[in-house]
């Protein structure tokens, strides 16, 4: 009798495309564009419900970046936007909205800042010409790198850079953004640097961040670096490399917007309607009585060197009294006093009269900067110290201002595991040459085809005593 009863009893069986429109819109709200596609060849009711106007301004707010009153603009619905954007942009889509939001971010922030530089932006690159430019060099570009030069095709060859400044004393650097038929002129096919990509190039200096576009002489894929010629080697060929992007499949992306991020947030200064390649540790700051002292640091490639180890870096150094300051508290320097330490753990002291040549008069409010430069034959160290002052009032009251522990590691660097010819050791050289003497900062083949990649040198962080903070390339 109970089977006969559960025979008669009518299919319980739930049918999705029998239900209400609100929840099957709901239900499709959390579906991405390609499901909703799926959806529409179900059949002729969920053909027309996939094709419902917000499902689709949802998803051309988060891949193409839409507003209403662009989409108004055009006169077209949300579904035949999404549409018309796919056919020109679809193979980009997961690679579209963090580069155009990125663009638009640096845009909006350099504006009033830096204007010179959004006025060297180009307009996208064609398809075609990214297409004449795969042709041009014989390799295949990342799906970001051609996504980002579809929103700009880099800038014009004009200072300053996009990609960041740098200014000591009578050196100074300011990196372009490559457009695509430079960047594919400087394209490399020597030895020690196949296959290899220009992103960036400074007139100055000669300098450019490379992107390898092939897993070859010791680089792997889509790495972004500075080439480091080996100055004790034989074979001019032989390269190591700074890196400056990591191997990701989306090496470019992460590249450019971590780079867009630290301008925006201000981790990189606007100096002098230029962007500075500082970077400011968020607990490198000291204060003693009513004065602080911060700092920021930056790595120079360009003065750097693997073999031999040489590494350059130039801190830049703000001290400021507090407005609130009594003005019986102001005051001059007379000197400064540095305790140096490297990653191996060498220490020395340094000691010298007032800062750059200079011996700043502090009084409330007052605000003075300055940079400076040291350099070392280990990849990172750190310094710390104090300035001497004396009060103004009464200059037989000296008291000592401390400078914050900072750190400066370079970035991670790569040598070749094979090398045809090698020079015998050399001795190894001065542990580091500190300088604090600079004028102030506002003045002014081998036939080697293995893919085996190199070692990645790493910082031996235990050497430092304490926490420090990492640094963002």
């Amino acid at each position: 009798m109970a089977a006969e009863t559960a025979l008669a009893a009518p299919s319980s069986e739930l049918r999705v495309d029998l239900l209400p429109s609100d929840p099957l819109l709901h239900i499709f709200s959390f579906l991405d564009y390609r499901d909703l596609i799926h959806c529409s060849f179900v059949c002729r009711r969920l053909n027309e419900l996939s094709k419902h106007n917000l499902l689709w301004k949802r998803l051309c707010c988060k891949h193409w970046l839409f507003t209403d009153a662009e989409r108004l603009h055009g006169g077209t619905s949300w579904y035949c936007l999404f549409q018309q954007y796919y056919k020109d942009l679809g193979r980009y889509i997961q690679y579209y909205g963090s580069l155009k939001k990125a663009w638009e971010e640096l845009k909006s922030f350099l504006q009033q800042r830096c204007p010179r530089i959004i006025a060297s932006l180009k307009d996208g690159a064609t398809e075609q010409e990214l297409n004449n430019m795969e042709a041009q060099i014989g390799c295949k570009l990342p799906d970001d790198y051609r996504c980002s030069y579809r929103i700009h095709n880099g800038q014009k060859l004009v200072i300053p850079g996009l990609m960041g400044s740098m200014s000591l004393s009578n050196h100074y650097r300011s990196e372009v953004l490559l457009d695509v038929e430079t960047a594919a002129g400087g394209f490399q096919q020597r030895r020690g640097m196949r296959r290899c990509l220009p992103l960036t190039f400074c007139f100055h200096t000669g300098l450019s961040q490379y992107l390898a576009l092939e897993p070859e002489e010791g680089r792997q894929q889509f790495e972004s670096f500075y080439p480091c010629p080996d100055q004790t080697a034989q074979d001019p060929a032989a390269i190591d490399m700074f890196i400056t992007g990591s191997n990701h499949s989306s090496c470019f992306l992460d590249w450019f917007t971590t780079y867009v991020h630290n301008v925006v947030t201000g981790e990189y200064p606007i100096i002098r309607d230029q962007i500075f390649r500082y970077v400011h540790e968020k607990g490198c700051v000291a204060t003693t009585g009513d004065i602080t002292v911060s700092v920021s640091t930056s790595f120079l490639p360009e003065l750097s060197s693997v073999h031999p180890p040489h590494f350059f870096f130039t801190y830049r150094i703000r001290i400021e009294m507090s407005s609130s300051a009594s003005p019986d508290a102001a005051c001059q320097l007379d000197s400064r006093y540095w305790k140096i330490t490297t990653s191996d753990g060498n220490v020395e002291e340094v000691q010298g009269p007032g800062v750059v040549g200079e011996f700043p008069v502090m009084t409330p409010g007052k605000i003075h900067e300055y940079a400076s430069c040291t350099t070392f034959s280990t990849p990172s160290e750190f310094m710390e110290g104090y300035y001497t002052f004396h009060r103004l009032a009464n200059k037989q009251e000296v008291f000592q201002v401390a400078i914050p522990r900072f750190h400066m590691v370079c970035p991670p660097f790569r040598e070749p595991n094979l090398r045809m010819h090698k020079s015998p050791p050399t001795a190894k050289p001065p542990n580091h040459n500190h300088s604090d003497n600079d004028d102030d900062f506002f003045d002014g083949d081998d036939g080697n085809d293995d893919d085996t990649n190199g070692d990645v040198r790493g910082i031996n962080m235990a050497a430092f005593e304490g926490a420090w903070c990492p640094r963002r390339i």
